[in-house]
């Protein structure tokens, strides 16, 4: 078993979970009309009007792509591209979720391909999936037009497929929710698994982050044979698909096979938060996407001396101890790459709590306090989990 906590072993499968080298890159840019906001806000440039701003946003389904492929190749499943056109677009909008913004949207996509690998039925599949989820958020209220994009036909970089894409929207600025996370404060964590009442089937909460580290230590060495094209060749080879099973297996009582739990497409939350952020926007202290960086994300957002305590976290669903069992990772690294079951959370007064909660039940999401924050020397976050106690500073 490979340990993925060991910083050497990451970094040579050519990942980062803290993305050191993204925030040194970008530490000396203008951060914006709102500096502490979770997503980069700037003037009005379209409109030209001082109580509007835009916002344009850039994400994708990062390496899921790389195992959807696989999956595919091994089951003949083309369905498993929708989840991946579903995880380009939601990786946008629940960041911009996090400033406020909860309709008309303008979506732009972006898939890079090798055309020996990718035929014109996976595409259709991509573009087609991603109609599918802006009609389904048209039934829930929420408007997101589709703008074109590009696809271009990249064999000399593209080893099978990227789907990336940018959205982009304008919003009042009075709207916009900055993170102002207080002592005081309780925490609403958000359940990133199950059934929501607008997704079809379980939902085992992956998202789209860490993907290359899941699928590696989880999947059979074989596919390093079988599937040559969904890997760099400079990786160790021991490091290439070296945990034990295979994409169809099963994972003890989990309801999805093995590689429907790593594929499962990434939840969004607009429906939820286009209901909670009208109601509640001026007692919301700060909305958090745990995405990369799993449940330190936050800590980008610590402008204070305070500690934020996660102590009554959602049980941990099966796709996470299944990574953890097969890499032997450490809790403690889980917790920083992962969501761990949650991938929202809202900072507020515990009044507010209970109405939050009440909303997210209703589309059938799990919702609790999760934990609260309290003053402190400096910026920390403690995460009491059933794996362990857990401290970190900004």
């Amino acid at each position: 078993m490979n340990n993925m906590s060991n910083d050497l072993t990451y970094n040579q499968r050519g990942v980062s979970a803290t993305k050191e080298d993204v925030y040194t890159a970008i530490k000396n840019l203008n951060k914006g009309l709102f500096p502490n906001a979770f997503c980069k806000i700037l003037p009005d440039l379209f409109g030209k009007d001082n109580e509007y701003c835009n916002i344009v946003h850039a994400d994708g389904s990062g390496t899921k792509s790389a195992l959807a492929y696989l999956y595919w190749k091994e089951t003949n499943d083309i369905s498993v591209w929708r989840g991946v056109a579903q995880d380009a677009i939601v990786m946008n909008t629940d960041d911009l979720l996090c400033v406020g913004a909860i309709n008309d949207f303008v979506f732009c996509s972006i898939i890079n391909r090798n055309k020996g690998l990718i035929p014109a039925e996976v595409l259709s599949e991509i573009i087609n999936g991603t109609q599918q989820f802006f009609n389904l958020m048209h039934t829930l209220g929420v408007s997101i037009h589709y703008g074109g994009g590009e696809t271009a036909d990249l064999g000399d970089l593209i080893r099978t497929v990227t789907v990336d894409s940018t959205i982009s929207c304008r919003l009042k600025q009075s709207d916009v929710i900055t993170a102002n996370i207080q002592a005081g404060d309780v925490i609403v964590g958000f359940s990133s698994y199950g059934q929501a009442t607008y997704e079809h089937v379980y939902n085992s909460g992956i998202g789209s982050n860490g993907l290359t580290a899941a699928r590696h230590d989880v999947l059979s060495n074989h596919y390093a044979k079988s599937q040559p094209e969904t890997y760099d060749p400079g990786i160790a080879e021991q490091l290439i698909y070296s945990g034990k099973l295979n994409v169809t297996d099963n994972f003890e009582d989990a309801p999805l096979n093995v590689g429907q739990l790593l594929l499962s497409p990434t939840r969004t939350y607009l429906p939820v938060m286009h209901k909670i952020i009208p109601a509640y926007r001026n007692q919301i202290h700060a909305i958090i996407h745990c995405s990369g960086g799993g449940q330190k994300k936050v800590l980008h957002y610590l402008d204070k001396s305070i500690r934020i305590v996660k102590n009554n976290l959602l049980t941990v669903p099966h796709v996470f101890k299944m990574i953890q069992e097969q890499s032997n990772t450490t809790w403690e690294e889980m917790y920083q790459v992962f969501n761990m079951g949650h991938r929202l959370e809202i900072y507020t007064n515990p009044e507010t709590a209970k109405g939050l909660i009440s909303m997210a039940n209703s589309f059938n999401i799990e919702a609790k306090v999760i934990g609260y924050v309290e003053p402190a020397d400096t910026p920390a976050l403690t995460l009491d989990t059933s794996y362990g106690l857990f401290h970190f500073n900004k």
